[in-house]
């Protein structure tokens, strides 16, 4: 039976379909097979999105456009999510222009304990904060108020805090109680600094004992509490301010929430340790976003140095 031909037969018509089997190929001659194109096959060509345009908001999974996030002062526009913001960036949001004297800029830490790999740290963070160390101190004008204000910044290790950092910030309340003036120190921290051992924890006396002496002259001293405050920075000055102030959704504890799970088998109550959580059991006195900080502490200054300013006057 010949294979390479069949006969369709349809009524009172008969018809020869052409070979199925394909010509033969000229010795030499190659043949290429193209593979057919599909309907709907074309490619469509990913939009390159450069970098340093876009941010994506780790609460609500939005993309927010980089300028738009720097003119709300780094907190989503969608679901109110507090991006963490450094220490220069907060002093500009808070302080009237050019009235921001600072003190101790050149200060710095050394590697007293030998602690390997201390100083690699250190210049790294330096380089990546601009800062000598994890606080920026100076005196300022607030709306009409003249204060002392100290900010830290979480980029440089962390916030944790150190001989400089606790040196710094009892300098900054020893001058703003000569000269009767407010603190306000807006921390973000880790703790106290591991590398330096002892010498770390000794700032938590000493800064303590400075607001001590602040206190004695009935002079004001507001903490704000910002992204994660933790360890011996939270166990000293941050929780001695006659009003404590937190940003929403911040953490605030001595100890993680695992550590504590861990040391006493229990389940955490949901929210443990936010900002909403403590503002509830009365350890902190009010949260405020971060767009209305700058007119909530001129309001809080009003009423809390209405007596110092007329102690001054007489």
């Amino acid at each position: 039976m010949d294979t390479t031909s069949f006969t369709k037969k349809s009524i009172g018509v008969e018809t020869v379909e052409p070979a199925l089997t394909p010509p033969p190929i000229a010795t030499g001659e190659t043949v290429f097979a193209k593979k057919p194109k599909m309907a709907g096959g074309k490619k469509s060509k990913k939009r390159d999105i450069p970098e340093g345009l876009w941010t994506k908001c780790p609460s609500c999974s939005a993309m927010v456009f980089d300028k738009e996030l720097d003119e709300n002062l780094k907190v989503c526009p969608k679901c109110n999510f507090h991006f963490p913001i450094s220490a220069r960036e907060r002093i500009h949001s808070l302080v009237e222009t050019c009235a921001f004297e600072e003190m101790d800029a050149e200060m710095a830490s050394v590697n007293v304990l030998k602690f390997a790999s201390y100083e690699n740290k250190l210049e790294r963070d330096r380089k990546a904060t601009l800062l000598k160390d994890a606080v920026v101190t100076g005196l300022c004008k607030i709306g009409s108020h003249r204060a002392a204000l100290g900010v830290m910044e979480f980029g440089f290790m962390g916030g944790s805090m150190g001989a400089v950092v606790g040196e710094k910030l009892t300098r900054l309340i020893e001058r703003a109680t000569e000269k009767d003036l407010p603190v306000i120190i807006i921390s973000a921290s880790g703790g106290a600094r591991m590398q330096e051992g002892v010498f770390s924890l000794m700032q938590m006396a000493k800064t303590s004992a400075a607001l001590a002496y602040h206190e004695q002259r009935r002079l004001p001293y507001i903490s704000v509490l910002t992204q994660s405050d933790y360890g011996g920075v939270m166990a000293s000055y941050a929780s001695l301010g006659d009003l404590i102030l937190a940003e929403p959704g911040a953490l605030i504890g001595f100890a993680g929430p695992r550590v504590i799970k861990d040391t006493t088998q229990a389940e955490l109550p949901p929210g443990f340790q936010t900002a909403e959580f403590l503002l509830d059991h009365g350890l902190i006195d009010a949260i405020v976003p971060r767009k209305e900080l700058k007119s909530q502490l001129i309001e809080y200054l009003d009423f809390l140095t209405a007596g110092v300013t007329a102690k001054n006057a007489s």
